[in-house]
């Protein structure tokens, strides 16, 4: 997955956050084969649920219906977090806008080989400072499966706290949801 910057073409042009180990961009179609990688991840399918992904086309169809459509409609989304180091793709992170929820909510995922070393915990902070200062949300929500107990940390790390249970459109669990007030 390491690609070098001069082979990345106008990838780096839709830079969005930086922070000092990453770059948050922007997807483009290019990045298929990493969203094969990362949502088929077994943290993923067991967190987040089977999107379904397979093939690099069905990839190219979650970028466009995803990450590309939420940006056009709402001027933010989901980010693809890259290391500054060595461009390698590691996760994503950004604001998403859900028709289930009445706020805006932070999502991430990042590969397993960059758990647990400061990258979702970094990407998620400026995500945040983002979404108050830039985008001028006043409150932040995310949602984690009352299982994910390493989510949940996080979460709570960034200062957001638990308030409710809820159940999303389409799907048979309930989440935790957490807020962040500004």
């Amino acid at each position: 997955m390491n690609v070098a910057p001069e082979a990345r073409g106008t990838a780096a042009l839709h830079v969005v956050l930086e922070t000092d180990r990453l770059l948050l961009r922007r997807f483009t179609f290019d990045d298929a084969p990493f969203i094969i990688e990362l949502v088929n991840d077994p943290s993923w399918l067991r967190f987040i649920g089977d999107k379904g992904v397979r093939t690099l086309d069905d990839a190219r169809d979650y970028i466009r219906k995803g990450p590309v459509a939420m940006v056009e409609r709402h001027g933010f989304g989901l980010y693809l977090a890259e290391r500054k180091s060595d461009h390698i793709p590691i996760g994503m992170c950004g604001l998403i806008k859900r028709d289930s929820l009445d706020d805006v909510d932070i999502g991430f995922a990042f590969l397993p080989a960059f758990r647990t070393q400061g990258y979702a915990h970094e990407a998620a902070a400026a995500v945040l400072a983002h979404g108050q200062n830039a985008v001028g949300l006043k409150r932040i929500v995310a949602i984690t499966s009352p299982a994910n107990a390493k989510s949940a940390g996080l979460l709570e790390k960034l200062g957001m706290k638990p308030e409710k249970a809820v159940k999303l459109d389409g799907h048979d669990h309930e989440v935790v949801l957490y807020a962040s007030n500004f």
